[in-house]
């Protein structure tokens, strides 16, 4: 069960001071000639990008998602379309990461604070994008999700936003009791402070420009 907390931070950045790190739909395949003769760069969608309206045709990225996001995606929608055209077409290459980088990136989400709020779909994107990141793959979410953006740059994985602005700061998140003041721990999923009863709401703790 996941806990209900007040969010703060995210969606509090003033507009004008946010920045989106993603082109335009009209300018997708601009990504293409952000590509180094080094690194390969890979593109990992999460379920935002195609709710968001992102079509994998429009772009000449190797592109990757776990099979699990269709379970996100209503069946027979515009974004469930674009998905499953893209995966019968092998324009869009799905993968299950690897244990053990699924593990490393649920103790990073702690460690931020953002773990009750990325769901097992939203880990294993973030999981499959470090494993190839490890591979030597210059690896990029796209995301408008700001946990995951968070996360993301907690692991050293790039993002890009497609509907949104995106983080400035990667954030570290408390929960804590507005009432007493007692903090809890980030993966603490009780709706409520064990002393007191009130309803538990977070904040950061710590700020990092991204």
């Amino acid at each position: 069960m996941s806990v209900s907390v007040h969010l703060c931070g995210y969606a509090s950045e003033p507009k004008q001071n946010r920045h989106n790190l993603f082109p335009t739909l009209k300018n997708q395949n601009k990504l293409e000639r952000t590509q180094t003769h080094k690194t390969k760069k890979i593109i990992v969608l999460d379920t935002s990008a195609f709710i968001a309206g992102f079509d994998p045709f429009s772009v000449d990225a190797e592109q990757y998602s776990v099979p699990t996001v269709e379970d996100e995606l209503v069946a027979n929608s515009l974004p469930w379309v674009r998905f499953r055209a893209a995966v019968e077409s092998g324009k869009l290459r799905l993968k299950v990461p690897r244990a053990h980088f699924l593990k490393r990136v649920k103790e990073s989400s702690k460690k931020v604070g953002d773990v009750l709020f990325l769901s097992e779909v939203d880990l294993q994107v973030l999981a499959l994008a470090l494993e190839q990141k490890t591979m030597g793959y210059d690896a990029l979410i796209v995301t408008d999700d700001y946990s995951i953006q968070n996360v993301a740059n907690q692991v050293g994985v790039g993002f890009a936003s497609l509907a949104t602005f995106g983080i400035r700061f990667r954030l570290e998140w408390i929960l804590y009791c507005p009432a007493c003041h007692r903090k809890y721990p980030s993966d603490y999923r009780l709706r409520s402070c064990e002393v007191c009863g009130t309803e538990l709401k977070r904040k950061p703790l710590k700020k990092t420009p991204v």
